[in-house]
């Protein structure tokens, strides 16, 4: 495990590409606000097709157009918005700012009411840019391999309140020198494979470790588990774990995208070449927003 501390700095800025949650309509005056903080630096802000629909803006963009020409990416949303944007944008490699119009914000730490003050800290300089550890999944089948981009987690999950998962899991390591072991068979409600990012997401609900986000390691937790030796693992990054099931299994990529595991052979989860690179303010620490959201030391 090792930390990812970044002081890259953005040598240009005269594109921007804004993506905003759907059915949020009340968010087009924050549009205007963001508009006029770009216009004063000279950026062309550009918009998603859907997004300027749904805010009644004609000249919005296909998506992949938006990061393509960009030369960052905004999120108007919560966590959840900036978690499809990473996921969509990851092959263009484009830093991405996170504004908060949502409830956690875990991810996105600049505030609509910062949004004017935020623009002119980046074009100072004033901020940072974080790498967080991405997940690379491939799902294995008789037509080929189908490979997904995580930024949060993959969960596997029974398919019905009736049942439980049965997976065989597996353990590789290149780097260790370790061939494929077998490490474990989860029965249980389900498993989590978590990123640091992901441990504040549904790692933390079914009582997963928190880890630091820059760190990189993967964890696994599990659900609701049929044993009560079953305990979270976090395992080194350059580990590559590999699950199996004859039974029906569901897989659930960050929350939005989800497979069955009976199409497949099987699933593998490593680390990702590189990560997502993500803006925040300069000032911003991970230890005061634990603390924040998690209510931590309050009366």
């Amino acid at each position: 495990m090792h930390f990812i501390f970044d002081d890259e700095k953005l040598s240009t800025i005269q594109t921007a590409g804004l993506v905003i949650r759907p059915d949020s309509k009340h968010l087009k005056p924050y549009y205007t606000v963001l508009k006029k903080a770009l216009d004063k630096h000279h950026v062309t802000l550009l918009i998603a097709k859907n997004s300027a629909e749904m805010i009644g803006l004609e000249g919005g963009i296909p998506r992949e157009k938006l990061f393509e020409e960009s030369d960052i990416l905004i999120s108007f949303g919560g966590d959840g918005t900036l978690l499809s944007l990473s996921r969509r944008s990851y092959y263009h490699d484009k830093p991405i700012l996170g504004i908060n119009a949502g409830n956690l914000g875990f991810l996105t730490d600049i505030k609509l009411d910062e949004i004017e003050s935020f623009i002119d800290k980046l074009f100072q300089g004033t901020y940072r840019i974080d790498t967080r550890m991405v997940l690379e999944v491939e799902l294995h089948g008789a037509t080929g391999t189908k490979k997904i981009i995580a930024l949060n987690d993959i969960v596997l999950s029974r398919p019905s309140i009736e049942g439980m998962i049965d997976v065989d899991a597996y353990v590789t390591s290149t780097d260790a020198g370790m061939k494929r072991k077998h490490l474990n068979r989860y029965r249980g409600d389900g498993l989590i494979i978590s990123t640091p990012t992901g441990s504040t997401a549904y790692n933390l609900s079914a009582n997963g470790p928190i880890i630091f986000p820059l760190t990189e390691a993967l964890i696994l937790t599990p659900i609701c588990p049929h044993s009560l030796t079953e305990r979270p693992m976090v395992l080194p990054a350059n580990f590559e774990v590999a699950f199996q099931s004859e039974d029906e299994t569901i897989i659930v990529v960050d929350g939005q995208d989800i497979y069955n595991l009976k199409f497949f052979d099987d699933i593998t989860i490593k680390t990702a070449a590189r990560g997502v690179r993500m803006i925040h303010r300069e000032e911003r620490n991970y230890f005061d927003v634990l603390k924040q959201k998690l209510h931590w030391g309050s009366n």
